[in-house]
């Protein structure tokens, strides 16, 4: 059992049709057909939206993902039409909206690894490989690989594990051209992102991205190189052989999985309300990973 902790009720805003709610991100469409994602300060961890939010994080996402958008737009068109609020929407939407295309999105979690650690890793253990792709002997958690790889996964529901598959099984699912033409927008992708990171001393351990067509189009969607969809590492403080520190949501997931916590991962409870250390300590996570980006100050 998984999912919300507190499920929350949609703003309804006139001439907007409420369409989704993800584990962070509101979905609505507009009257003239286009979508409207509005980033929420939700932390989700270990399958559950909790019940705790973390200030300003909803901005963190959509200022971040506009900042790579520019410095990504000749490698792969994205999805962003404008940020303007709709009329009627809350003035708290301010700096959290994107209004952007409606895509035929694609069903799949595009992943790319630079470096070994998380799910990656724990096949690795067992097999030498990740996502059916062999690798060397000796790698340990927080290794550099040889070059970067496609590691696809299937798109899960709230509440449920995304699944590591073959790049075999999404040329099935989405036909070899399709999965080709994924599989090199999101190597390009990548190996510009973690050049640009490198530069500011930050290590792009792995990332997820999705794509959607329009027409015939490649689009990137959604959110793109955030610290919800990336793992960013200090690259002064890297260390292979164990658990990096890291910008990103680690520092929620090892507080729910200590004592202090009293939560059970493997119960079907839902977890605590995160503490304030927590909570000032994530945020301040996030608002140094897009300083230390951007090169400009949060406030």
């Amino acid at each position: 059992m998984s999912g919300f902790v507190e499920k929350p009720e949609p703003i309804q805003v006139p001439g907007l049709v409420h369409l989704h709610t993800g584990k962070v991100r509101e979905l609505y469409r507009n009257e003239a057909g286009d979508l409207v994602m509005v980033a929420s300060d939700r932390m989700s961890a270990y399958d559950w939206v909790l019940p705790t939010e973390i200030p300003d994080k909803g901005r963190v996402l959509t200022r971040l993902s506009l900042w790579w958008f520019e410095r990504l737009a000749d490698l792969v068109p994205n999805h962003v039409i404008g940020t303007d609020l709709p009329d009627g929407a809350p003035a708290d939407w301010a700096g959290r909206t994107l209004v952007c295309k409606s895509l035929r999105m694609v069903p799949v979690e595009c992943v790319a690894r630079g470096y070994l650690t998380g799910s990656g890793l724990a096949e690795y253990e067992q097999s030498r490989t990740v996502c059916g792709l062999a690798l060397p002997e000796g790698l340990v958690d927080g290794s550099e690989l040889p070059a970067p790889i496609f590691t696809p996964a299937t798109k899960a529901e709230v509440g449920e594990h995304d699944e590591n598959v073959s790049y075999e099984e999404v040329a099935r699912q989405v036909g070899a051209e399709t999965a080709a033409e994924l599989r090199q927008a999101t190597l390009a992708v990548y190996s510009r992102a973690r050049d640009i990171a490198r530069e500011r001393g930050i290590i792009l351990a792995d990332t997820k991205f999705e794509f959607g067509f329009d027409g015939e189009t490649l689009v990137l969607a959604d959110e793109v190189l955030t610290p919800d969809s990336s793992r960013f590492w200090p690259a002064d403080q890297w260390q292979p052989g164990r658990a990096q520190p890291s910008y990103d949501k680690q520092y929620v997931r090892d507080w729910l999985t200590s004592a202090e916590s009293g939560w059970d991962r493997r119960s079907e409870q839902p977890p605590p309300p995160l503490p304030e250390k927590v909570v000032e300590a994530t945020r301040a996570k996030y608002v140094e990973a897009y300083e230390r980006l951007t090169g400009t100050s949060w406030s």
